[in-house]
C-alpha cells in the first residue's frame, strides 16, 4: 500500500478538504499498525500529523484502527466491570498514587487493569511502584488473563495488549517528539465491552481531544485532568471528573477552585520506595487518603457497577477510604514515610 497520498494529504495542512475522512484515516493507520509502512513513511506520518494536529475525524479512524489489533481479555459477568487505567506517565515533582486505587478497588471485589511502559526514564513510572507492591508485569496475555481471573489484578506492557502501538510509542526517543500513539495508548481497552477506561490529560487541548473521542465512541469511561500525565486526581486539589456511557457525559465532581496545598498527607519523597511504602499505609488506614482520591474512589465505584447510585458511592468511598482497618500513625517508622 502507497502511503504517499495520505501523507501528502497530511502535510498540506488544516483544513477541511486536507483532513483525511475517518476511512481513510483508518486504512492508513491499519497500514502502519500492520507493517504496511517503512520506517521513513512512519517517521513522515507522525511529524506531519505532529505539525498538523489531527482532527476528530483522523483521531476516530485512528481509534478503530487500533482498537481492532488490540488482543482481548476476557472478564466475568458475575463481578463488576473492570476498570482500566492506562499508566504512561509517571511521578517527577509529585509522588506517583496511581497504584493507590487499584489497591483500594481490588478489596472490594472490582477488576483492574493498568497497562502501560516498562521504563520510566527520568520518571517514577508505575510500574516500579508496582514491583515494590508485589505486582509484578504480565509477560503473556495467558499470564495477564490468569491474574484478572485469580487476583482481579493484573498490569500488562503495551506490548503484550497491542505490540505494534508499542513500537510507535518507542519512536519518541529517535523522533523527539510525542505522537499519535500516546493519544490512543490512554483509550487502549483489551476487553472491548463490559468494562470502564480510566483515561486523563494534562493539556487543554488533549482534554478536549479524549473527550470528544469517548463521546464518540460510546464506550464507559473516566476522564480527568491527570497528576504529571497519570489517571489520578491531584491530591491537592480535585480536578473536573467526567462520566462517559453510550455517548452522553455527565459531571460527577466538579473542580475545585481552591487547593489544599500543604494540608495533606503525602509520601516523603517520590522514589518508588518510599511511594509504596506510603500506599501501604493509606490502604491499611494507617494514613488519611486525600479527598480528591476518596471522591474519584467514588467514581470508579460508581461506573463499575458496584453501586447504581452516586450518592451511595460518595458514602462507600469515605468509609472505605477513611476506616480501612484505621490505627493512627504513632511509631516512628511510619512517621518518616509521610510529609504534613
Amino acid at each position: 500500500m502507497s502511503l504517499a497520498r495520505y501523507i501528502r494529504q497530511i502535510v498540506q495542512g488544516t483544513g477541511s478538504v486536507n483532513d483525511l475522512p475517518e476511512p481513510e484515516a483508518h486504512d492508513l493507520y491499519a497500514a502502519v499498525l500492520d507493517g504496511g509502512a517503512s520506517e521513513l513513511e512512519t517517521g513522515a506520518m507522525l511529524a506531519a500529523l505532529r505539525l498538523k494536529g489531527e482532527t476528530h475525524t483522523e483521531l476516530l479512524g485512528f481509534y478503530r484502527a487500533m482498537s481492532d489489533r488490540v488482543h482481548a481479555l476476557k472478564v466475568s459477568s458475575a463481578t463488576p466491570r473492570p476498570l482500566v487505567f492506562a499508566t504512561y506517565g509517571g511521578g517527577r515533582n509529585e509522588p506517583n498514587l496511581l497504584a493507590l486505587l487499584p489497591l483500594m478497588l481490588q478489596r472490594l471485589g472490582i477488576p483492574v487493569l493498568l497497562h502501560g511502559t516498562l521504563e520510566g526514564g527520568d520518571r517514577v513510572a508505575s510500574v516500579y511502584i508496582l514491583r515494590h507492591l508485589g505486582i509484578l508485569p504480565c509477560v503473556t496475555l495467558a499470564q495477564a488473563q490468569k491474574a484478572m481471573d485469580q487476583d482481579g489484578l493484573a498490569f500488562v506492557p503495551t506490548a503484550v495488549l497491542c505490540p505494534a502501538l508499542a513500537a510507535q510509542l518507542a519512536l519518541r526517543s529517535r523522533l523527539g517528539f510525542r505522537n499519535t500513539a500516546h493519544t490512543l495508548a490512554k483509550v487502549i481497552n483489551p476487553f472491548q465491552q463490559r468494562s470502564v477506561q480510566v483515561a486523563s490529560a494534562t493539556r487543554c487541548e488533549q482534554f478536549s481531544r479524549l473527550e470528544a473521542l469517548l463521546s464518540a465512541t460510546g464506550v464507559e469511561a473516566l476522564l480527568l485532568k491527570g497528576t504529571e500525565g497519570e489517571p489520578f486526581a491531584n491530591p491537592r486539589q480535585r480536578p473536573r471528573m467526567l462520566y462517559f456511557k453510550d455517548g452522553v457525559r455527565r459531571t460527577l465532581f466538579d473542580e475545585e477552585p481552591v487547593s489544599c496545598r500543604g494540608s495533606v498527607s503525602l509520601p516523603a519523597a517520590v522514589d518508588a520506595a518510599a511511594t509504596a511504602a506510603w500506599i501501604r499505609l493509606a490502604v491499611n488506614g494507617r494514613v488519611p487518603v486525600p479527598h480528591p482520591l476518596v471522591n474519584q474512589f467514588a467514581c470508579c465505584l460508581f461506573a463499575s457497577g458496584y453501586t447504581e447510585d452516586m450518592n451511595q458511592a460518595k458514602a462507600i468511598a469515605a468509609v472505605e477510604a477513611g476506616g480501612l482497618a484505621p490505627r493512627p500513625v504513632d511509631d516512628v517508622a511510619a512517621q518518616t514515610l509521610v510529609t504534613q
